[in-house]
């Protein structure tokens, strides 16, 4: 299109100076969610009508949360500083195409809803690997165990805290990264160590709307800055504006889609303890279902409070120095004074959810799958206390290895890529375990002992080395073949599993016949297969609409 019809609010070097208003705006934020999420979690564990032990109240809340805040704090547990900064610049950079994550997740959460949860809920465990082990046996539940904590640890929070560091450092470039990330992670542990999850979840409600809210209002002005919508078609052009790319694409070949990003995304919000702890702490299987249905509603509307801003952001600056700058670049050249401090406290938030959450994961792993395992006998006092120090030595650990992240550059960027090699046989345990109970205990455990660490040898070859040319997604997809294979020939050769331990932790078409006699008489706005049905069509129209 002309020069003429664009405005171009070009700087080589952004001005993100941050005024007294926007500082006094994102410390009383950061005051005030702190002190509410310890006193309504307070509250609410006095009202709870529920018998639960000590155990049960500090790692899932007593058991009893409602949907919107199972839905609310699965969202700001997905989302990190990164969310802002990284889908903006991404868009900006590479196109609407990472959008692909966040589709994706929708049609995840709906098998999650469908064909997982309930297992997961009737066991009535603590933690994913404990489900493990009611499902196969004590070895399967310590290979997970380890490798949840190890991802939990040095790949999820150190890397969230790193990014969360970068993005203070944006605003305040004479901050010591060790100083930023200390910082980020001990404004997230305050309410973690004390509340338990219970002062989590309501924390990442409380940072899921800010969060929301302040991409709306950054949706809102850059949009209102752009002289038309066939400017922006015209700047970005036609492959940025599609959600499906060539399978010869470098970065999101449209096959990659099935072979890696649905893998990843099966195992981020069906297997990793992480995000899967919010509704293992659901008041009921319901309500385990409505929040995770609200979660992929509101990761559909990433388009919009995310991705969008980063593609218009092409027609109003045509050589920022980065990406990365972009979201920041956006909220100080678009908004008032106040609401920009909104917007960075937003960011704050996204950062502290994350790790706060990840906080919470690796204490209940360490705690129930660890400590309770070796010492049986250990009363819930005990398991309390004992979490909340694997809470602290997490946290030290992180502060300690985050900022290493920094002398790594292409490590740090090849952590995308590395779940896609160590993943697959997690998914493939969890889905075939479920799905058959022909799966016996030694298929699942030689199937991650070996395959994970194989796995790492070939992202060390392959995405490290570059000995070989893959696309990390088609990696995925193989890995989680060969996992099936292994579990399978295993399995076949084996003894046959007790099916008496096997019979309520696997799937039967009779459950199906007896949940659909139930649903007859329930609301049509409650029946979660309408809800599941809904979000899908609303996914398949997105993904036509911009493919």
């Amino acid at each position: 299109m002309p020069s003429t019809q664009v405005m171009v609010l070009t700087q080589s070097t952004p001005n993100f100076e941050v005024g007294t208003i926007d500082l006094a705006v994102i410390i009383g934020y950061l005051l005030l969610s702190r002190i509410i999420p310890l006193v309504v979690a307070g509250r609410a564990k006095k009202s709870n009508t529920k018998e639960t032990s000590d155990t049960e109240d500090y790692f899932l809340g007593g058991r009893n949360f409602i949907w919107p805040f199972v839905g609310l704090s699965l969202v700001a547990t997905n989302m990190s500083g990164a969310t802002f900064v990284g889908l903006a610049g991404g868009a900006y950079d590479q196109g609407i195409s990472i959008f692909a994550y966040e589709w994706m997740a929708a049609v995840v959460l709906a098998i999650f809803i469908f064909f997982i949860l309930p297992f997961y809920l009737r066991s009535g465990v603590f933690t994913l690997p404990e489900f493990l082990e009611k499902r196969f046996d004590r070895r399967a539940r310590m290979a997970f165990a380890g490798f949840n904590l190890f991802a939990n640890m040095f790949i999820d929070m150190a890397a969230a805290l790193f990014a969360g560091a970068i993005v203070i450092r944006t605003l305040y470039p004479d901050v010591p990264i060790w100083v930023a990330v200390a910082g980020l992670a001990i404004l997230a542990a305050i309410y973690t160590v004390i509340g338990g999850l219970g002062a989590v979840m309501v924390s990442d409600s409380i940072q899921a709307t800010v969060t929301i809210v302040g991409g709306l209002i950054v949706f809102i002005a850059t949009w209102r800055a752009m002289p038309s919508w066939d400017a922006v078609y015209e700047t970005a052009g036609d492959e940025k504006m599609s959600l499906i790319l060539p399978p010869d694409n470098p970065d999101l070949p449209w096959p990659g889609l099935i072979t890696g990003v649905l893998i990843i995304g099966l195992y981020y919000w069906t297997t990793n303890q992480l995000v899967v702890q919010r509704t293992l702490g659901a008041r009921s299987l319901d309500h385990g279902r409505w929040g995770a249905l609200l979660a992929g509603f509101i990761k559909l509307t990433f388009l919009f409070l995310f991705i969008l801003p980063g593609v218009m952001a092409l027609t109003l600056y045509q050589d920022l120095p980065s990406p990365d700058v972009v979201f920041p670049t956006l909220v100080f050249d678009l908004l008032p004074v106040g609401l920009r401090g909104l917007i960075l406290a937003a960011v704050v938030a996204a950062i502290t959810s994350t790790v706060d959450s990840i906080l919470n994961s690796a204490s209940t792993i360490v705690t129930m799958d660890f400590v309770k395992t070796m010492r049986p006998r250990t009363s819930d006092r005990g398991l309390v206390l004992t979490g909340r120090i694997a809470t602290v030595v997490a946290l030290v650990v992180a502060i300690v290895w985050a900022p290493f992240i920094a002398q790594f550059d292409t490590l740090y960027a090849y952590l995308q890529s590395v779940l896609s090699y160590l993943v697959p046989p997690v998914v493939a345990v969890f889905l075939m375990g479920i799905g058959w109970k022909r799966v016996t205990a030694t298929a699942a455990f030689t199937t991650l002992v070996v395959l994970q660490p194989l796995g790492l040898v070939a992202f060390l070859l392959i995405e490290v080395q570059g000995l070989v040319e893959l696309q990390f997604l088609y990696a995925a997809g193989i890995g989680f073949v060969t996992a099936l294979l292994m579990l399978t020939v295993i399995s076949a050769v084996g003894t046959t599993p007790d099916l008496e331990k096997t019979d309520e932790l696997t799937w039967k078409t009779e459950y199906w016949r007896e949940e659909s006699r139930e649903l007859r008489t329930t609301p049509v706005l409650a029946n979660y297969r309408v809800l599941t049905g809904v979000m899908l069509a609303s996914t398949v129209g997105l993904v036509v609409w911009f493919a």
